[in-house]
Order: C-alpha cells, then sequence, then structure tokens
C-alpha cells in the first residue's frame, strides 16, 4: 500500500473510504441482493459530503482525474457477484461471456481484477466510465444482471431435465462432505459450497440456510481461520482448522443460521 494509506469503515459496515489505493480515494458500498441503485446513493450521498470539505481534480471533458486513467469520466464501478453454476456445468457459460464484452461489461474473479474464478462466482462489472452518467450505468448493469440471471435459471432446469440424478448425486455428495471432512483446501471448499447453493436453488435442499454457505466463505479465508487460532497457519494447518469450522457451522443443529431463511 502507498504511504499514509487508510481505510475508514462506514457505522453499518456497508459502506468504507479507502485512501492512497489505486485512487486518492475511493468510496465502497456494499449491499445483498440486487440492490444497486439503493448502493450507488449511498455511495453518491459520501461523495456530496467528502465533496464539500475537499476539491476533487475534475476536468469538463474528462470528468473526475482519477490517479487510474480507466477510472475517468464518472468515476463509477458498480459490480455484481453471481454464482452461475449452471450455465457453467451446461458449457454455456463462454457465450454468455463474450455478449457481456459486447455490452461493455467485463467478467472477473471472486476478489476482482486479475482473481481467478472460484466456486462458479462471477463479479461483473461496467468496463468504461467516461462519457456515461452514473444513473445509466447502474441502471444498464442491473438490466443485464437480471438476463444473465434469467439464463442461469434456464440452465439449471436444462440439467434437472437432462441430467437430474447425476446434478442430485454432485450436490448430496457435496453436502456429505462439507458435513464429515477432515481437511478442506479453500479452493474445494469453493467448489462443495457452489454445488450446495445450486441444490438450494433447485429446491434439492430446502433445510440449507444461503446465510449459513456465505458465513462459510467468508469466515475460513486465511485471515479469518489464522485470527480464530490466535497465530500463523501452514497452509496444512489452515485446511484442518477450515473443516473443523465447517463440521461445526454445518451439522444438523446449527444449519438454519439466519432465521432459517433458504434465499
Amino acid at each position: 500500500p502507498a504511504k499514509g494509506s487508510a481505510l475508514i469503515l462506514g457505522p453499518k459496515d456497508c459502506s468504507s473510504v479507502m485512501v492512497n489505493e489505486e485512487d486518492h480515494l475511493r468510496i465502497q458500498t456494499m449491499l445483498s441482493g440486487l440492490q444497486l441503485k439503493k448502493a450507488w446513493n449511498l455511495a453518491d450521498e459520501m461523495d456530496e459530503e467528502l465533496g464539500g470539505v475537499m476539491p476533487f481534480a475534475y476536468h469538463n471533458e474528462f470528468g473526475f482525474l482519477t490517479s487510474c486513467p480507466t477510472n475517468v469520466g464518472s468515476g463509477l464501478r458498480a459490480s455484481v457477484l453471481v454464482h452461475l453454476p449452471g450455465l457453467v456445468l451446461t458449457n454455456e457459460i463462454g457465450k454468455v461471456l463474450e455478449s457481456l464484452g459486447q455490452l461493455g461489461l467485463i467478467a472477473r474473479g471472486l476478489y476482482g481484477e486479475g482473481s481467478k474464478i472460484v466456486g462458479n462466482c462471477f463479479q461483473i462489472s461496467n468496463q468504461t466510465t467516461l462519457g456515461r452518467i452514473e444513473e445509466d450505468l447502474v441502471d444498464h448493469l442491473e438490466d443485464i444482471i437480471r438476463r444473465v440471471i434469467g439464463y442461469e435459471e434456464e440452465a439449471q432446469q436444462v440439467l434437472m431435465r437432462e441430467d437430474g440424478n447425476m446434478t442430485e448425486d454432485k450436490v448430496w455428495r457435496a453436502y456429505g462432505t462439507l458435513e464429515h471432512s477432515r481437511s478442506l483446501s479453500f479452493l474445494e471448499l469453493m467448489d462443495l459450497l457452489s454445488r450446495v447453493r445450486l441444490g438450494i436453488g433447485l429446491k434439492l435442499l430446502p433445510q440449507v440456510s444461503v446465510y449459513t454457505l456465505n458465513k462459510l466463505m467468508f469466515f475460513t479465508q486465511k485471515a479469518h481461520l489464522e485470527e480464530a487460532a490466535g497465530r500463523g497457519l501452514t497452509s496444512g494447518e489452515r485446511d484442518l482448522h477450515r473443516a473443523t469450522y465447517v463440521r461445526k457451522n454445518f451439522d444438523g443443529t446449527n444449519i438454519l443460521d439466519g432465521g432459517g431463511q433458504t434465499a
């Protein structure tokens, strides 16, 4: 990080400001579900407040003069993290990703730019910020995401119609592995969580909470495991601690975390 860099968290943990990262200031808001407009409104309010107490470099033609040239213009980067196992398993994902590029969007991995696709999770966002109004960028992304969700739902129905027994077997095998594993790498865990999440979407596992799956995805990453252990862990130790955490939070008594909601 640059000298003097910082991270400022908002009171509700859904907003933050990164200082001296890729840009001098990066305002971030994150919300679960497809709440793009609400997330943008929160960011816009924070932008107005900060703009009232400090000057921003701005050009009438090029918009905000960000330290990263690809962010000039509105400076808005809107992203949605979507789970697309049906499109991957039916080999239709390539066509969808290609069409996204033609529509001015780009798909990245779980952690954004430069990261790999894990657990069939894709981060889809706008590519350009110059010459576009913020509201139009948000509306365009939401419209395309809803279409992608529709394609995913159709792909899942194809899976059940053409190979339902095998799909159900994959879901329940993943469920059993999560319940009983003694060692899990993060990549393996993400693959298993993807299959179980697919099972929820297909109503094969109505008792499983999406809240629990999200919890497992976040709290089994390196920093959380080491914080819980109170020390640094080797790769092998992390796999053991990860499996232990998963078993404790995936048994019959805890599976309905989050009020028993399944969506």
